[in-house]
């Protein structure tokens, strides 16, 4: 079935067991992820994941549904996850659902899959299946996400504590995750006991995470200046920020370009979509946001964070080719751009 928001989170959180697959896409890769997580949360700490590819269980279809009735060697519980699915896994994903019993909870995370798409029909349309799509949230949903978990973890984060940790996470809801958990961490903050999040706890923990030095990066990769690109990351990598460390530095502000094209391709000026975008985007930032947005078509833009995307899983996985491949993509990227100026 289709799930909205609610419906979703409620399942993961509880592992329910008449659901024996999760389709979770969309372009916002980062809020299937977090939501992936949910799950892994609720699986318990002793767990085991099960990661597979889309190739494994593309060439061989009986892989998946073999995974989700497999018993755990240590005898606990277990979950399976398959990231960058595409309608070239349907044959697994059937199998999957048309078997006697499943047991094992199967995660699958896609990107922007069309609605039509087979793999989502299926899953949709399945009752021991959910789908969910996310979608990037503008200002004013982010900030609500920030509440909403902190609210979870014992915060209480008014609005403007909310715009200053969803800016900091560039859109990302799983690096706003994270900056409120170490949120609640710092303030002893419970369920039971809850706190009031303080612009001063902020301070304390770095919740900018860096976001000014990570202007000229953005800048460079966007702008085309390879020249300063080279310079940012080296900077970056002996900082110890590379590979995955640089797409969730990007990936946010592309998101952020192409919502900001998209309201340009309907009819809006570049400084009226910029403002639509509010705090989102530093103030200082406006003018070249709405710069790049000209400059950069919505095909092209959703290509770069496709190929960025992907360049990420790829390092993520075992038999990867290391942060190289993200350095490639980020200079492909900003050699396109300069084309461009």
């Amino acid at each position: 079935m289709a799930a909205r928001d609610a419906a979703i989170a409620r399942a993961l959180d509880k592992a329910d067991p008449a659901v024996r697959c999760y389709l979770l896409y969309g372009p916002d890769e980062s809020a299937s992820r977090a939501l992936a997580q949910r799950l892994a949360t609720a699986m318990g700490p002793d767990a085991e994941r099960i990661d597979l590819e889309p190739a494994q269980i593309v060439s061989d279809p009986a892989l998946l549904t073999d995974e989700a009735a497999s018993i755990s060697m240590f005898g606990g519980a277990r979950h399976i996850r398959v990231e960058g699915v595409s309608d070239t896994c349907l044959a697994a994903v059937e199998a999957l659902l048309e078997a006697p019993a499943a047991g094992n909870p199967v995660v699958l995370i896609g990107g922007a899959l069309r609605k039509d798409a087979k793999l989502v029909k299926l899953v949709s349309g399945h009752p021991a299946a959910m789908a969910h799509v996310s979608y990037v949230p503008d200002a004013g949903d982010i900030d609500q996400v920030a509440m909403e978990l902190g609210r979870a973890q014992g915060l209480r984060i008014g609005r403007d504590i909310a715009r200053r940790l969803s800016a900091a996470a560039g859109g990302d809801r799983a690096v706003l995750a994270s900056e409120i958990d170490k949120l609640a961490l710092y303030a002893d903050a419970s369920p039971e006991q809850p706190r009031e999040a303080e612009h001063a706890m902020l301070d304390a923990i770095g919740a900018d995470m860096g976001e000014a030095d990570l202007t000229r990066f953005t800048d460079a990769v966007l702008g085309g200046d390879e020249a300063l690109l080279d310079a940012e990351v080296t900077r970056l990598v002996q900082e110890g920020r590379e590979g995955v460390g640089l797409v969730r530095a990007l990936l946010p502000q592309l998101i952020q370009l192409a919502a900001i094209r998209a309201e340009i391709d309907r009819g809006a000026s570049p400084a009226q979509a910029v403002d639509k975008a509010g705090r989102a985007i530093f103030w200082k930032q406006k003018d070249k946001m709405a710069g790049y947005a000209m400059r950069w078509p919505s095909p092209r833009i959703a290509r770069a964070i496709e190929r960025i995307s992907e360049a990420g899983r790829e390092i993520m996985r075992a038999s990867g080719p290391g942060p190289i491949a993200v350095e490639a993509e980020l200079f492909t990227i900003a050699r396109a751009a300069g084309r461009r100026r």
